[in-house]
């Protein structure tokens, strides 16, 4: 039962907060919304406070409004991963971006301890026991590290298994809520990213253990992987795509040799239905990503096909997957994680996915590039690249030199920039031939 002396409103609840604090703001799907517009409300009084938070759903109004301008003297905000929600303030210098492993952001925590946690919960059981529900990732390291756990009870919160769950005798303050988690709109993948999904749907084998992301691309490889037996899934992050092909029996989490059995991962994100599918379903356990985006827990598993999306990629195999140029896009996140987990695994895939061209104020670019664009920042070394995948084909670059990789490169850009990677290749002392 809730003790009623730990319920009260968001404004009550924020009351704590004081100046040069130091926050964690739970992300994913269950960001606490009330708790941050209590917050935000306080502004005026409030100075320094710093907030840390991965990826957070929703519009910027509702989730980001200690972005907006005018509240920079207020909120300090430090993004371990930049959203559509922060993306401009991170550009404009309003907030910051904390290059850091999705594997090691709870040791930042451990060492740097924080004031307050901000977390979105599900209703406690006969024990006391609520769930972080649809985000463990770095939430358990945020509020066991923090002085002051505030927590947003909300009944459309699923009860998840796993390493999700925390007494109510953690949580010092409770705000009973009630409204609908964000869901994350599916997209159907047109011509070029169902020609990726192709691709690399046809490097999976059976028996082989995902690592996927959310998106189109992911959707498309998805949707192709149906006549596949005894598929298994070890990823940071699930989406609608792996709860259809459970459902389907093609995941069967049987030929394992980590966590048998189970669909493991930190952050589920999608659907209404797929929310309504991790509650209290065995099959499903979510753990932290200091445990789900360990190099060597990756790698305990066989057949590891890790799929990351990257922006661009040069001749060398640098992959740019958090900038375009200087101006900041997502994070790091757990790419180099898998990517290197993956290359550990016995008869594991580390794979690089993206469309082979982008507009760029109306313009067609290519995002092979011979050398990547000044001030952009290297989320996976050349050294760490293994597949590559386009609409066009997939370049294998691991163990090759840098000509044979700006060969394989160009062979699956878009037709139309080939002729002139090529000549740039060649002035710049690529060996082609």
């Amino acid at each position: 039962m809730l003790d009623k002396a730990k319920v009260m409103t968001a404004a009550e609840a924020v009351s704590v907060i004081n100046s040069n604090d130091r926050v964690f703001i739970q992300g994913g799907a269950v960001v606490p919304k009330q708790l941050i517009q209590a917050m935000v409300k306080r502004h005026h009084e409030l100075r320094n406070v710093r907030l840390y938070h991965i990826l957070t759903m929703g519009t910027t109004e509702e989730t980001a409004p200690y972005t907006l301008p005018g509240m920079e003297k207020s909120f300090i905000h430090h993004a371990f991963f930049v959203g559509k929600n922060t993306r401009r303030a991170m550009n404009d210098g309003r907030a910051y971006y904390m290059p850091v492993f999705l594997s090691e952001v709870s040791d930042y925590f451990d060492k740097e301890k924080l004031d307050v946690a901000f977390l979105q919960i599900s209703p406690p059981d006969s024990r006391g026991y609520c769930s972080l529900g649809l985000s463990v990732d770095i939430t358990r390291s945020g509020y066991k590290n923090a002085k002051t756990v505030i927590a947003e009870i909300n009944p459309n919160v699923p009860r998840t298994q796993g390493y999700s769950f925390i007494h109510l005798d953690e949580i010092n303050k409770v705000v009973e809520v009630d409204y609908p988690l964000f869901e994350a709109p599916r997209s159907e993948p047109n011509d070029v990213q169902k020609k990726i999904g192709k691709h690399i749907a046809e490097l999976i084998p059976d028996e082989a253990c995902l690592q996927v992301g959310i998106g189109t691309i992911p959707d498309a490889t998805l949707s192709l992987l149906e006549n596949h037996k005894n598929l298994n899934v070890h990823s940071e992050l699930i989406s609608d795509g792996i709860m259809e092909l459970v459902e389907k029996g093609v995941i069967t989490n049987t030929t394992k040799t980590l966590n048998v059995g189970k669909v493991v991962t930190g952050i589920v994100m999608g659907s209404k239905d797929l929310y309504d599918w991790t509650h209290n379903n065995p099959i499903l356990e979510m753990r932290p990503s200091s445990y789900t985006n360990d190099i060597f827990n990756i790698s305990r598993n066989d057949n590891v096909i890790a799929i990351n999306q990257a922006l661009s990629i040069d001749f060398k195999g640098q992959v740019a997957a958090d900038s375009i140029g200087r101006k900041f896009y997502s994070g790091i996140g757990g790419q180099v994680d898998f990517i290197r987990g993956a290359a550990r695994s016995k008869g594991g895939k580390p794979i690089i996915a993206l469309p082979s061209t982008a507009k760029v104020k109306g313009k067609l670019v290519s995002r092979i590039t011979p050398f990547l664009e000044q001030g952009g920042g290297v989320v996976t070394s050349e050294g760490d690249v293994h597949y590559v995948v386009t609409e066009y084909g997939v370049a294998m670059l691991h163990h090759r030199g840098m000509g044979e990789r700006a060969k394989q490169l160009i062979r699956i850009a878009h037709p139309a920039f080939r002729e002139e990677l090529e000549k740039t290749a060649r002035s710049s002392g690529f060996k082609l031939d």
